[in-house]
Order: C-alpha cells, then sequence, then structure tokens
C-alpha cells in the first residue's frame, strides 16, 4: 500500500504541475485573471480601429522584455495608445458602451470651443439659462444676471467640471438641443460610434452612452487645440464670484478635480500629467482619460467605473496603466490603432476606417499648433512632441495620416 500510495500521489502532482505551466507567464491573453469577477458586456462590441479591439477581455501582445499589466485592474474597460500614432498598446473591453459622466466633456468642448471666440467674448447670465441643469451636478458658481467671459466659463468646465458653465455656453452656441446634434455630429466625423449624445455635461441620461475608446479619440482631438491643451492642464484658476451691492466683485479660487494633476491624499500629482477630463455620476461610477508625456513618448489611458472600493481607484489604475505603457514601449505588438476623423481619410481610399458608417462627415476648426508662452500667473512647462506639423486645410479639415502629432502640450504646474 505504501508503495501504492506513493504512486499515485506522485501521478497526481504530474497532473497539476501540467496544469500550472500551460498557460506560462507573459504569453498573449485575451482575458485576464479578474475577469470573472467582473460584468462583461452583453452584446456585440465595435471593430473601430480594429477585430482585437471588438473582443471581450484584456487584449495585449507581450514581446521580449515587455512588463506585465498591473495587477488588480478592476475597471470595466480601459485604453492604453500612442497619442501620435495612434497605436493602441492593450485594452480592456475597449468598445463596451457604458455611461461616461463628465469625460462627455472633452466632447463638448471638442464640438463648441472653436465656435466661441476670442475668449474675451463676455455673456451676461439669465434664470433660463440655469434651469436645465440636473439636480445634484457639479457646479462651478455661475450666477445669473452675472457677467462672464468665455474665458471664464471654461475653466469652470474643465477646472470643476461645472455643469452650470456647460449650460451658459451651450446657450451661447444656439441652444442646448443644437449643442447635442453638434456633439453628436462631431462625434461621428471622429468615428466615435459608441456614443449618443443626450446632455452635453455628461449629466446621466437615459441611452447616454460612450466607451473607452471614443473618451480616447475625443481627448486626442481636443489636444489638437491650444485652449483646450491649456484648460484641460489649468491646477488652479480664479473665478469671478458675486457681486455684492456696493461692493467690488471679488474672485475665487478653483483648483482642477483631476488628481493627476493637483494630487490628493492617497494620490500623487503624476509625473508629466498634462490634462485631461476626469467624471463621476451615480450610474458611470468614476470615469478618467488622461494624457501624459516621459522622454518624448506621450501616451493616452481611458478608465471607466472601477469597481475597486479603493478610494481614487480610477487615478491609481490610470497611473499604472501610464506606467506599463511607458516602460512597454516598443516591446508589445499594438492590438488596434485609433483611428482617424473621416475628413482625414475622405477620398484617399483608405481602410482604416473599419466599421465606420458613411454618413457625411461634419468639418470643425482646427486649432493653431503655436506653442504656449511663459506668463507671470504660473508655471508653464512646454513639451515638445516629436513627429512633425498639423497640416491644416482651408475649410478647416484636419488632414493627417497614420501618424497624428499633437503640436505641444501644455501643463500648468501647481502652486507650492
Amino acid at each position: 500500500m505504501p508503495a501504492l500510495k506513493k504512486t499515485v500521489m506522485t501521478v497526481i502532482s504530474a497532473a497539476l504541475l501540467s496544469v500550472c505551466v500551460a498557460n506560462p507567464s507573459g504569453a498573449t491573453t485575451a482575458k485576464d485573471k479578474t475577469d470573472d469577477k467582473q460584468p462583461t458586456p452583453t452584446g456585440q462590441m465595435s471593430t473601430v480601429g480594429g477585430k482585437r479591439l471588438g473582443d471581450v477581455g484584456t487584449q495585449v501582445d507581450l514581446g521580449p522584455g515587455a512588463p506585465v499589466l498591473p495587477k488588480d485592474l478592476s475597471g470595466r474597460s480601459w485604453i492604453v495608445a500612442d497619442a501620435e500614432n495612434g497605436e493602441v498598446l492593450a485594452s480592456h473591453n475597449a468598445h463596451w458602451r457604458l455611461p461616461p459622466a463628465s469625460t462627455l466633456k472633452m466632447l463638448f468642448a471638442d464640438t463648441v470651443l472653436p465656435a466661441l471666440q476670442p475668449k474675451t467674448l463676455t455673456h451676461r447670465v439669465t434664470e433660463e439659462e440655469l434651469a436645465g441643469v440636473g439636480e445634484g451636478s457639479s457646479l462651478v458658481g455661475v450666477k445669473e444676471d452675472h457677467t462672464y467671459t468665455v474665458h471664464d466659463l471654461w475653466l469652470g468646465v474643465f477646472l470643476r467640471s461645472g455643469n452650470d458653465a456647460v449650460h451658459v455656453l451651450s446657450e451661447m452656441y444656439g441652444g442646448v438641443p443644437a449643442t447635442v446634434s453638434a456633439m453628436q455630429r462631431h462625434a461621428e466625423e471622429l468615428q466615435a460610434l459608441d456614443t449618443t449624445v443626450v446632455s452635453p455635461d455628461g449629466y446621466d441620461a437615459p441611452n447616454q452612452v460612450s466607451s473607452a475608446y471614443d473618451l480616447t479619440l475625443f481627448a486626442r482631438s481636443g489636444m489638437q487645440k491650444a485652449d483646450f491643451r491649456e484648460y484641460a492642464a489649468t491646477a488652479t484658476a480664479e473665478f469671478p464670484g458675486e457681486k455684492k451691492k456696493g461692493k467690488k466683485r471679488e474672485s475665487f479660487e478653483i483648483q482642477n478635480t483631476n488628481r493627476l494633476i493637483t494630487g490628493d491624499i492617497g494620490v500623487d500629482p503624476y509625473k508629466g500629467i498634462a490634462g485631461v477630463k476626469n467624471g463621476y455620476t451615480t450610474h458611470a461610477g468614476n470615469t478618467f482619460t488622461g494624457i501624459a508625456e516621459r522622454d518624448g513618448k506621450v501616451l493616452l489611458v481611458t478608465v471607466m467605473n472601477p469597481s475597486s472600493e479603493e478610494s481614487h481607484a480610477v487615478y491609481k489604475e490610470a497611473a499604472g496603466l501610464l506606467d506599463w505603457g511607458f516602460a512597454a514601449d516598443g516591446k508589445v505588438t499594438p492590438v488596434g490603432e485609433l483611428v482617424p476623423p473621416k475628413s482625414a481619410v475622405a477620398g484617399k481610399g483608405s481602410q482604416q476606417t473599419a466599421g465606420a458608417d458613411k454618413a457625411e462627415p461634419k468639418k470643425h476648426a482646427a486649432a493653431s499648433a503655436a506653442a504656449a508662452t511663459s506668463g507671470s500667473g504660473g508655471v508653464w512647462t512646454a513639451l515638445s512632441i516629436a513627429g512633425g506639423a498639423l497640416v491644416v486645410l482651408a475649410a478647416g479639415v484636419f488632414l493627417v495620416n497614420r501618424r497624428w502629432p499633437l503640436p505641444d502640450l501644455v501643463r500648468r504646474l501647481p502652486r507650492r
């Protein structure tokens, strides 16, 4: 019996060992160990940007020497991409259509900002313009019968995620319905086909959805615009306060709610961060899209609805993915790409628009590529990005090939 028992134990041990080595560390995987604990998409996802991006689970192709992805990623959907050439380095349910919360304000700004110029343009706010702001919305403190510049209002949108500022700017653009329609057309022009816009501020609304892929497209497009880059990267600013009778109108300081810019308890400012936008609602959970530069490499990351109960999980997971992306540079095979706008490939016979429909593209204005300069109001760091100049057609349409350079990233450092 002892000999028989020893033989049985040997066979069992060998069987268990074979199971353990069946999937060696570093192998390409389409599903990570946390997937079984997380909700998963119930329907077929889009394949815009590549077939792998429409597959459920984690998509990554690790080459020799590539670091493994961060452990305990709990985001329902996330993506890491090269901001310049558009290569998607890794993703997880990239096209899952989920509530976007205030990250949808990136699309709002990319659509509306070019039309409301100059920044010194002023507007007196009416009671009706604030009537549609959702209950419990994030606010910057816009007051009726007070005058604000467009610059003031955009600071309120980007730093405090103020839905009050969004509604005023929407009215200046032509009204909320017109703004929503323009945002939807612009999303289609960018080939962000997972997105349905119902409210310009990202406030929870039936059927309002986007995806990690689409939010990354919005950020990439917005960062082509100098004003967008400035607002998205500003850490603190002065916002006009309420004017009291007989007294001079004073201002108050507002701080960016993007904790990778300003930091918070348990979260350090991320080295090289240059924006972009965070969000939270009951249905969306926490959402975040960020852009950062390190040693000339510029990465975009989006994380949607992490299930982790850890404080500031969305920022910690985004920072971990950025760290991974920088370390994995040149050591992974891309699993897809960020497609260019429709107008950029119109008439060129490009096959880069896989899964896109044939809707007429909406032309939009391009931003100046001039770098921001130092000013006495704060410390500015110009992050020089290689890759060539952005070509702008007379009609205001982006003309790009596979590489879409970011003219210059700007980061305003927090006050010390």
